[in-house]
């Protein structure tokens, strides 16, 4: 359905995204759906969540292609379950493969994957395209990725990952190029700018960022690194490294530089800590470093690689009632 909205004097400088929802009384996740699938305009133009709309404005939207859309089930999908109990799947993300699709109809996601292992998965969360996920990876970037089989466990856990809650613990493994202490934190804002995300030091798009880091081994002028990220903001390890001066090599977007044999960034979501939803357990479950990115390690004589291909956490999660700190921050 097509719906027009005029922007009046008293909405002028309100956010696209907070007008379209007090006019048309819409959920986070309907609006949410509405901006992904690009389906809000103004004045014609396709336009982001935050842009701020003018009197005299007119909002254009397709209200049902986008907020209907699901996450169909595609059995033609393979994708490796690290661990699964009553309430939580840890999946094993294969690189090139989307989270979730973005528009109505479209297969090849992790997402569909689990509709079809799992009947009814996509009722859990609030969109029904995200089938239980409780956070997204980046396309290219592969490794552990947590959906819930069960409402109550969904809420749980997508609180759990909306705050700074010291049970989730979110840790990558990532070769970069450039200088890079041995050991740091990044503290910078990022802020959406066109297809990726800028520092930015204020705005109404600017969000905290921080991230952790440990170089593990190093080889002539690039670095194996592993970050803990301690807030969840779109690439944010991408671009904070960038950031710094150390790209991830093959990022293109962010100024990484090519690999030979590498047709992706090096980025591996390698292990993911959560305190259960149902016992408070803290679970960690981990990720084997993919033979793809193993072999450019291989190829540049970097010798840590070789515990990275240990199959960890496949066959069952660590589990423990305390915090694993870690070393370093990371």
């Amino acid at each position: 359905m097509k719906h027009e909205l005029l922007v009046d004097a008293e909405a002028a400088g309100k956010r696209v995204d907070v007008f379209v929802g007090e006019k048309l009384s819409l959920s986070r996740a309907k609006l949410k759906a509405l901006f992904e699938a690009e389906a809000v305009r103004v004045n014609g133009r396709k336009v982001k969540k935050g842009l701020a709309v003018a009197e005299g404005q007119r909002v254009e939207l397709e209200l049902e292609e986008a907020v209907s859309a699901v996450a169909g089930a595609d059995p033609s999908l393979t994708v490796n379950v690290l661990w699964e109990d009553e309430a939580l799947v840890f999946v094993d993300k294969p690189a090139r493969m989307p989270s979730q699709p973005l528009k109505p109809g479209e297969l090849g996601a992790v997402a569909n994957a689990l509709v079809a292992k799992y009947p009814g998965i996509e009722q859990v969360s609030d969109d029904a395209r995200e089938a239980g996920l409780c956070h997204r990876l980046d396309v290219e970037t592969s490794g552990v990725l947590l959906a819930a089989k069960t409402r109550e466990a969904w809420q749980t856990m997508r609180a759990q990952f909306s705050s700074d809650s010291r049970d989730l613990d979110k840790r990558y493994l990532a070769l970069v190029a450039g200088p890079l202490a041995d050991e740091g934190e990044i503290d910078l804002p990022l802020a959406h700018h066109g297809d990726s995300v800028r520092p930015a030091v204020s705005g109404l798009e600017a969000r905290e960022a921080k991230s952790e880091f440990r170089v593990l081994e190093r080889v002539a002028d690039l670095a194996l690194v592993e970050v803990r990220i301690v807030t969840g903001v779109l690439h944010q390890v991408r671009a904070h490294l960038a950031a710094v001066g150390a790209p991830i090599v093959g990022d293109v977007l962010y100024g990484g530089r090519p690999i030979e044999g590498l047709t992706r960034s090096f980025l591996h979501a390698r292990s993911l800590a959560v305190a259960h939803p149902s016992t408070g357990l803290r679970v960690v479950v981990e990720s084997p470093l993919p033979d793809e990115l193993l072999q450019v390690l291989e190829a540049l004589h970097f010798t840590f690689s070789r515990s990275l291909a240990e199959p960890v956490g496949a066959s069952r999660p660590r589990l423990s009632l305390g915090r694993d700190e870690g070393g370093a921050g990371c």
